[in-house]
């Protein structure tokens, strides 16, 4: 009975563990995305979503807005394994396009 219940618990463990890392893992990706979308668009670049589209993970929203003089770019996703949680990045850059 009690290696049971210690094996469940090892198990459970594991998995929020796992969860943990996942989520950490695609908080990076979601910063990453966000950050080459911020200098794109500051640059005045046309491929800013598709570029950002293809570093965030699946499914995650990107949205490019503009507040005085910098660009802000913020990519949101959410996690599989903590279907509760969502993931958000956030870069700041300065625009460089002279608009």
């Amino acid at each position: 009975m009690e290696a049971a219940l210690a094996i469940a618990t090892l198990v459970a463990v594991l998995l929020l563990c796992g969860a943990g890392l996942t989520a950490v893992a695609l908080q990076v990706r979601c910063v990453d995305a966000a950050r080459e979308a911020a200098r794109l668009a500051a640059r005045g670049e046309d491929a800013t979503s598709g570029v950002a589209a293809g570093m965030a993970p699946s499914g995650a929203s990107l949205e490019v807005r503009r507040d005085g003089e910098f660009i802000v770019a913020r990519v949101r996703a959410r996690a599989a394994m903590l279907p509760g949680l969502v993931i958000a990045g956030e870069a700041v850059a300065l625009d460089e396009s002279g608009s």
